[in-house]
C-alpha cells in the first residue's frame, strides 16, 4: 500500500456476524460447537483485504444492553426478534481472532455499533492527516448510508454474503431518490419497522420520498408549513404532520447516528500489518482450515 492511498476499513462486525449465520450451513469444530458465523465473517475479512488492501481497520460490535436511544423511547427495537443463542455464542471467538491478529476492537455501553461508525468516520473526514485517508464502511445495514461522502463510501452485502454493492454520493441518489443525509429525513417521514421508528403515523414511503425529495428535509418541511408556502402538499398530508411533528423530531433523532460516540480515534493503534503465517496459523487452531487455504 503506498502512502497515496491510505484506506480505513471500518467493520459493521454485528451486521456482518448476523448475515454470515443465516447464509452458511451448520459448521461445527470437533468440539461440536457451530462456527457457520465465524467461517463467514472472515471469509467476508479476507475478500476486504484482497479488494481494498487497508491500511487501518477498525471492528465496530454492539453490547448487549439499552442504548441512549431506548432512553429516548423505551420501545426502540422492541418488535425486533432476538437471533438465537448459537449465533452469539460465536461473537467471544470472532473477537479473539481479531486481537489475536493484532486489531482493537470497538463497543462502548450505551451506544450502538452504527454510533461508534460514525464517530469513526467523522474523525477520519475531519482529520488533517495527509494524504487523506479514505474509509469504507463494511456493513448490511442500510441506515449506515447516511455517511456516505465525498471520503466514505460503503460497502453493502446485499444478499447472503457473495452479492455486494458500493456506494457512493451518486450511487444512494441513483438507488434511493435522495442524498446520503436525508436517509434521516426520510426515516423520521416514513418510520422504520426493523428498529421500530415510528415516524409520521399515515405517512407512507411514497409519500416520504416526494416530501424530501420537494422539500430537502424534515426542517424545511414545516417551514414551509409554519410559513404557509406548503402549496403543494394536500391538506390531508400536511395535517398529518402536524398531528405528529413531536413523533417526527423523535424518529429523526432515533434514526440519526451519533458521531460524539468516541473523544478520539488513534490510527496508529488501528493500523493492520497483514501476517500471512500468523493468520494462516491462527485460522487452523481455530478449525477454520478453508479459510487458511484462501490466504
Amino acid at each position: 500500500m503506498t502512502e497515496q492511498k491510505k484506506r480505513l476499513i471500518i467493520v459493521d462486525c454485528s451486521s456482518v456476524i448476523y448475515r454470515a449465520y443465516y447464509a452458511l450451513p451448520p459448521l461445527t469444530n470437533k468440539q461440536g460447537e457451530l462456527i457457520n458465523a465465524v467461517y463467514g465473517f472472515f471469509l467476508v475479512f479476507l475478500r476486504i483485504l484482497k479488494e481494498f488492501h487497508p491500511y487501518y481497520i477498525a471492528p465496530a460490535f454492539d453490547l448487549p444492553g439499552p442504548t441512549f436511544r431506548h432512553k429516548q423511547f423505551k420501545e426502540y427495537k422492541a418488535k425486533r426478534i432476538a437471533a438465537p443463542p448459537e449465533l452469539y455464542q460465536q461473537i467471544p471467538k470472532i473477537k479473539e481472532i481479531l486481537k489475536n491478529i493484532g486489531l482493537l476492537i470497538f463497543e462502548k455501553q450505551g451506544f450502538e455499533a452504527d454510533d461508534l461508525i460514525a464517530s469513526i468516520a467523522n474523525y477520519a473526514s475531519q482529520t488533517q492527516v495527509l494524504p487523506k485517508i479514505e474509509t469504507i464502511i463494511l456493513s448490511g445495514d442500510f441506515d449506515l448510508l447516511q455517511l456516505v461522502d465525498k471520503q466514505t463510501r460503503v460497502y453493502m452485502l446485499t444478499k447472503g454474503l457473495k452479492a455486494s454493492e458500493i456506494y457512493d454520493i451518486a450511487k444512494v441518489k441513483e438507488v434511493f431518490g435522495f442524498f446520503p443525509k436525508q436517509v434521516i429525513d426520510f426515516k423520521a417521514l416514513a418510520g422504520d419497522q426493523s428498529d421500530n421508528i415510528p415516524g409520521a403515523t399515515g405517512i407512507g414511503k411514497k409519500t416520504a420520498l416526494n416530501l424530501v425529495q420537494k422539500y430537502g428535509s424534515v426542517f424545511n418541511i414545516y417551514e414551509a408549513i409554519k410559513k404557509g408556502e406548503a402549496w403543494e402538499m394536500n391538506s390531508k398530508t400536511k395535517d398529518i404532520l402536524l398531528k405528529n411533528k413531536e413523533q417526527v423530531f423523535l424518529s429523526m433523532n432515533l434514526a440519526e447516528t451519533r458521531k460524539d460516540a468516541l473523544s478520539d480515534f488513534n490510527f496508529e493503534k488501528s493500523k493492520f500489518i497483514l501476517n500471512k503465517e500468523q493468520l494462516k496459523q491462527i485460522f487452523e487452531k481455530n478449525e477454520l482450515p478453508g479459510l487458511s487455504n484462501k490466504i
